[in-house]
């Protein structure tokens, strides 16, 4: 009796051996499985960090590349304004200047008019006096 009772527990000692490596291997091929799915979950996320990183960087880019072509396009508007200016000055300055020079030729002709109509004036006098002594 007592042998079969030793047989028994030798019997549920190697079942529950049996059982034990048994579960020892489902767990291990579960772990391996759940480390398996959580590689593929960290790898999925880093790609997607990833590409949500590129994806920030390129729209920082085209920011930065907006700003500079902002920046680039009110530059160029204010030497456009500047250079209208100086163009305005110089004109105005040129006119100034041709008025003035008008100006002083007309004064000039006004002055060569003036002595020609007293030499005519004189002369027709001289003359009107002359006829006078003549007659």
């Amino acid at each position: 009796h007592e042998r079969e009772h030793n047989r028994e527990i030798s019997e549920l000692a190697a079942k529950h051996k049996e059982e034990m490596e048994k579960l020892r291997a489902e767990l291990r091929e579960e772990q391996s499985h759940l480390l398996d799915e959580l590689r593929q979950e960290m790898a999925a996320t880093h790609k997607a960090e990833q590409e949500q990183a590129q994806l920030q960087a390129q729209t920082l880019h085209s920011l930065e590349l907006e700003a500079l072509r902002l920046t680039l396009n009110n530059m160029h508007t204010s030497q456009l304004e500047l250079a209208q200016s100086n163009l305005r000055k110089e004109k105005e300055t040129a006119l100034v200047e041709l008025r003035e020079m008008l100006n002083d030729k007309r004064a000039q002709e006004v002055a060569i008019l003036q002595s020609r109509h007293q030499l005519e004036w004189e002369r027709s006098r001289e003359q009107c006096l002359q006829e006078k002594e003549d007659l």
